[in-house]
């Protein structure tokens, strides 16, 4: 399916069609370039289409992936503004939960250096706990609020960006592989090439998701994306017994972990139309779609043992994806130096529906020559060159 038509030569192609893509085709599109959208599937086919849609600043620490989310955080205020209500963007604000004396000293120096950064958090004391939720179980030392977190509805968050981009005169080409990446004599890119059409343009943005090192490979360079699956359980439509985005303080470690060991951390959450969310777990078994019921047994526990209520309502359904994952935990985002005309918006894990504004602000402003609002150094995609390098030493 193709739509859209821009006028004249095309700037910049963006392939692919979840959140990352059509946010960078909305804010390219609204500063004033001809873009065109391609991706092998729907809108939101991928990693999209399985997220929970988190937009969270409560999980990370000081640093640039924090400062990307309070960007984005401001970003999706004014969204919110524009784009229709089916996004269903609700501040609902989160809730940290700490069940002992120790986790809740952890807690509050991550929440102090936070604060410093610039994020609203306050401390709940253990018998505040269920003023902010009624169903909370008794027993924990307490807590802290971060009233910046938020929640969308993902494959309609993207479905809006990419119709707003349209409306600015971006073309979408569903359904269409990329297969090949072309470039002149020179080796700058020129555009790409589905089975359908070429697509001619000086800059191709690498927002792809969880196959973003394939297209990098394509292009004639390397990313060092992998795939972290994750599952999430959707439960029967009920009364707004879960107000906030609630999840336990080991969540925040799971996050920053590295390993490929199943873990599992429940962040509960109540939607509009009544069924609670419960992910998330992390694995890496590269693209294996198959059921795990053991992380499905993690997460209903852990759901349960915070909100007993839970415990007697039904799963309807669960569904999983795959995370697009880069070994520091941080995207890549920017123009990439060792192809000249590739960018890349790709690698946000499981926070790429959060950072999904920022990171489209960022390259539009990349694709246009204009100053980033943030620095994109620690976002280079090349600063994993020397760990190839270091690898290909030791396999020789």
């Amino acid at each position: 399916m193709s739509t859209g038509n821009p006028r004249g030569p095309l700037d910049a192609v963006v392939v692919g069609a979840g959140v990352v893509g059509a946010a960078c085709a909305h804010y390219a599109s609204r500063a004033g370039l001809a873009v065109a959208v391609v991706d092998r599937g729907s809108v939101a086919g991928g990693t999209t289409g399985a997220g929970e849609g988190n937009l969270l600043v409560s999980d990370k620490e000081a640093g640039p992936e924090l400062d990307l989310a309070l960007l984005s955080t401001r970003l999706w205020r004014e969204l919110a503004d524009v784009l229709p209500p089916e996004t269903e963007y609700e501040p609902k604000g989160g809730l940290v939960v700490a069940p002992d004396e120790t986790a809740l000293t952890a807690l509050r120096r991550f929440a102090e250096a936070q604060r410093e950064a610039g994020v609203e958090t306050r401390e709940v004391p253990a018998h505040a706990l269920r003023d902010l939720e009624p169903h909370l179980t008794p027993g924990l030392a307490g807590g802290f609020h971060y009233p910046q977190d938020a929640q969308v509805q993902p494959a309609r968050a993207a479905a809006q960006l990419l119709a707003s981009a349209r409306r600015s005169g971006a073309a979408v080409h569903l359904g269409e592989q990329v297969t090949g990446v072309l470039t002149h004599p020179d080796g700058t890119l020129r555009g790409v090439r589905t089975p359908h059409r070429e697509l001619h343009a000086p800059a191709v943005v690498n927002a792809t998701g969880t196959w973003a090192g394939d297209l990098a490979r394509l292009a004639g360079t390397h990313l060092p994306v992998h795939p972290r699956r994750g599952f999430v359980l959707v439960t029967e439509p009920l009364p707004r017994v879960v107000r906030h985005k609630v999840y336990a303080a080991d969540y925040i470690s799971d996050v920053a972990s590295g390993s490929a060991a199943l873990q599992s951390s429940a962040v509960v959450e109540g939607t509009p139309a009544g069924p609670v969310l419960v992910g998330a777990t992390r694995e890496r078994v590269g693209y294996d779609r198959s059921l795990s019921a053991e992380a499905l047994r993690r997460l209903a526990r852990q759901a349960a043992a915070l909100f007993p209520v839970l415990a007697r309502v039904r799963v309807i359904r669960t569904y999983h994806g795959f995370r697009p994952y880069l070994p520091d935990h941080l995207p890549a985002i920017g123009p990439d130096p060792r192809v000249p005309g590739l960018f890349h918006a790709c690698g946000h894990e499981g926070a790429g529906i959060g950072l999904a504004p920022a990171t489209g602000l960022l390259v539009a402003a990349a694709l246009a020559g204009d100053s980033p609002a943030l620095d994109l150094r620690p976002f280079r995609p090349e600063r994993f060159d020397r760990e190839r390098f270091d690898q290909a030493g030791a396999a020789q």
